[in-house]
């Protein structure tokens, strides 16, 4: 059973998040809050796996709440819900250690999705919030600046990004491009018929031989190397 925490200081958001949640078999809704603070609280008494946490409420927001969990050494894992633009807290959400990033608009098989991949320690950020990720990402890439004109010998041809990824075989290719999409391995197990087991395989070898940490490196990776 994946424990659940729902914070958010409208009562009718978390009613219907709790009619969402409540009929799925593998979901226990453990407690709720409607402010940082009490969301706090309650992930030291309550022990929930995910937090599903509101950006904007009184008291404390959710990413200072976020930090405070994190930080006080708890294992559960935080997926932020928000109405706002992504822009505005996706970044900060991420810093404060937040596994996921959801919009109150986004489908609830998108929720349910989400909630269950950060259950099982993944990084779900939905297509918006990967997107400015890798926006923001890309914008704070160090610019390469010439340095004085040296005689030196002709530079090497430099490998075509499509080689970059020469390595991995066709189906690691095909679940690179749909992490690079932003899909969580359900969303990816769904889209190629096959079980979560080896999708999780395939993103382990993905990121042994690219030499990355996470998903969301594979993102800004694939991105910034024109290869999604």
């Amino acid at each position: 059973m994946i424990r659940v925490l729902l914070v958010d200081d409208q009562a009718i958001v978390r009613a219907g998040l709790r009619t969402l949640l409540g009929v799925e078999p593998d979901i226990d809704i453990v407690g709720e809050a409607a402010s940082g603070r009490e969301a706090v609280a309650a992930t030291a008494r309550v022990h929930p796996d995910v937090v599903l946490m509101d950006v904007r409420m009184p008291d404390m927001d959710g990413i200072e709440a976020t930090r405070r969990i994190m930080l006080a050494g708890s294992p559960a894992r935080v997926c932020v819900l928000t109405t706002y633009s992504v822009d505005d807290h996706v970044f900060d959400a991420l810093a404060a250690g937040a596994s996921g990033f959801l919009l109150k608009t986004d489908t609830p098989e998108r929720i349910l999705a989400t909630i269950r991949a950060v259950a099982e320690g993944q990084f779900s950020l939905g297509a918006q919030a990967t997107a400015a990720l890798v926006a923001r990402s890309l914008a704070a890439a160090p610019v390469a600046r010439p340095a004085a004109p040296v005689a030196r010998p002709a530079a090497p041809v430099a490998r075509p990004a499509a080689g970059l990824l020469a390595d991995l075989t066709p189906r690691e290719k095909e679940v690179f491009g749909l992490i690079a999409a932003g899909l969580s391995n359900a969303e990816i197990a769904h889209r190629l018929v096959v079980g979560e087991g080896t999708v999780k395989t395939h993103v382990a070898r993905i990121l042994t031989k690219l030499g990355l940490r996470d998903r969301i490196q594979v993102v800004v990776f694939a991105h910034r190397n024109g290869l999604a």
